[in-house]
């Protein structure tokens, strides 16, 4: 198991332990916790080498779990695809995995909610090229950190709109320079309630 990996296990636990936590809470503060799926499609910007730009299709799963005053526990898996690169006949699939802290924030005259978040995981890029020392290779993977945030809105007691979400991802697969690519990525769907 690479350290990225025994990462990510560390980061699901994490998410386990405060799940289990806000479940075993008091039954006053219990009422402050909950969890979530939101299912969302993902448009993103990306660049390439020379800083041409590409755009590529996509949807995501995030289950997050709030367990004291806003704030929790996010967990986001994104698989995004584009047919064709700039400049190149090769196309990219890009999956994503990335866990980390959300604080959400619900203005008190207002039914929406808006929040944001930090995460890290792992990118892993496949059906393109991915120069390396030894050759050519169809797929790779890397660290991936994504920052953003973004605004629900109620449509029922246990579903909201998620109007927007945008967020900054950065990879660093291999591409013969820098080896770093830094996309946005933005994002609407629905997101389902425990409560």
């Amino acid at each position: 198991m690479t350290k990225k990996m025994k990462v990510l296990v560390a980061g699901a636990c994490m998410m386990g332990i405060f799940a289990a936590r806000a479940n075993s809470q008091a039954p006053a503060e219990q009422a402050k916790a909950s969890a979530d799926v939101a299912v969302a499609y993902n448009p993103t910007m990306a660049n390439v080498v020379g800083g041409y730009g590409f755009s590529m299709q996509g949807a995501s799963v995030q289950v997050h779990c709030q367990f004291f005053r806003g704030w929790g526990v996010v967990a986001d898996v994104a698989g995004l695809h584009a047919t064709m690169l700039t400049h190149s006949t090769a196309g990219l699939d890009l999956v994503t995995a990335t866990f980390g802290p959300r604080y959400t924030w619900s203005p008190a005259h207002h039914r929406l909610s808006l929040f944001g978040h930090v995460l890290a995981g792992e990118a892993y890029g496949m059906n393109s090229i991915f120069p390396s020392a030894g050759g050519v290779s169809s797929s790779a993977n890397s660290f991936a950190v994504e920052m953003g945030g973004g605004m629900n809105l109620p449509l029922s007691r246990h579903i909201d709109v998620r109007a927007f979400e945008a967020d900054w991802l950065r990879t660093e697969l291999p591409n013969s320079t820098t080896n770093i690519q830094n996309n946005l990525r933005v994002g609407t769907g629905f997101v389902f309630r425990s409560r």
